[in-house]
């Protein structure tokens, strides 16, 4: 299997946002930088902020686009472009509405499910959507018409400590996932209960 070469967590930048549902991907991010000892830099070369970290041996571009949601493409294909990475090598880390919070899954390839991060990555790519996913529950609101307002609120005390769990185990599965190791990987995260 191939190995990740970046992980990509995907938010809105600034302060109004950091702390709100859409970000879920950017925690994730953050907290593989930490866990690493590292920190993410602004680059603008890549239009967000970047580190390298190695993760069980293997050398890991981490990335947070500085852009809003809907134009994540542009920095992800900014860094697949000076690296060479395959979109196969990519992680993209997004927040989930499919997914209650305190839950967190694996996917590889698909469509964008609405997301707009995901479509614009896609497209980004060329329309290559065999990139690995890890979706961050977060919930839904319950009414389509309620979506815009959910994802950009911030979560309720236990909500946030729910996903904050998710991401804890996320990273415990993700040196597997880095290695290539998609089926333990999957079997460790999937079968997690908040």
């Amino acid at each position: 299997m191939r190995q990740v070469k970046a992980i990509i967590g995907l938010g809105n930048p600034g302060k109004d946002y950091e702390a709100t549902r859409h970000n879920a991907g950017a925690w994730l991010v953050h907290a593989v930088a930490r866990a690493a000892g590292s920190e993410l830099r602004p680059d603008k070369k890549f239009l967000g902020q970047h580190a390298r970290v190695h993760l069980d041996g293997h050398e890991v571009h981490l990335l947070e686009p500085g852009t809003f949601m809907n134009r994540s493409g542009g920095a992800v294909a900014a860094l697949t472009q000076f690296f060479k990475i395959a979109p196969d090598e990519l992680l993209v880390v997004h927040d989930e509405l499919d997914l209650p919070a305190g839950t967190a899954r694996y996917k590889q390839g698909g469509g964008h499910g609405g997301h707009n991060g995901l479509r614009d990555i896609i497209r980004a790519l060329g329309n290559d959507k065999s990139f690995h996913r890890l979706r961050i529950g977060i919930g839904h609101p319950g009414e389509a018409r309620q979506v815009t307002n959910y994802v950009l609120g911030r979560p309720g005390k236990a909500e946030r400590a729910a996903i904050e769990a998710a991401i804890d185990e996320s990273l415990a599965t993700l040196p597997l996932a880095v290695a290539g190791d998609w089926a333990k990987a999957m079997s460790q995260l999937h079968s997690f209960k908040p």
